[in-house]
């Protein structure tokens, strides 16, 4: 039996897949969340992000039909496994390399800061793989060829 933790105590890893399967299987069916007359102004097509209606007599608003859905609880996935990748791992962003010695490479993913610089990103990516890490934004390292 392997075991893991999350944040409520001791879970079993297959309750984590399984969660996260289910999570997939919601999200096929969520729609896409687009603030109200998107698809008219053309303000609002540069900005494709949900804002809420807050006018009395907004058709979104009032939910009815042949207007897009209203974001609600109902669309949410499995709180447990909120915030998780994909993978099953906890995501963490990591800016020195002290960071990562503070984490166990069967429980995180990480994600090296964007605020580090390419140099540093290099050597965190470097010993992060050799402790047995996921790296989900490995550096890239563009080559120069001279001549």
């Amino acid at each position: 039996m392997v075991f893991t933790y999350m944040r409520g105590g001791l879970e079993l890893k297959d309750d984590i897949e399984r969660l996260l399967r289910l999570r997939e299987r919601i999200k096929v069916k969520k729609p896409e969340f687009l603030r109200y007359l998107w698809w008219k102004k053309p303000k609002f097509k540069n900005d494709l992000k949900w804002r809420k209606p807050k006018g009395i007599d907004n058709k979104v608003k009032r939910k009815l039909k042949g207007y897009p859905p209203l974001v609600s609880v109902g669309y949410g996935g499995p709180s447990e496994v909120r915030g998780y990748h994909p993978s099953g791992l906890i995501p963490v962003v990591v800016s020195t390399l002290e960071d990562i010695n503070k984490l166990d490479p069967s429980k995180n993913i990480i994600y090296i800061s964007g605020n580090t610089g390419l140099k540093k990103k290099i050597e965190i990516y470097r010993v992060a793989v050799s402790r047995g890490f996921k790296v989900a934004n490995p550096p890239t390292v563009v080559e120069v060829r001279s001549g």
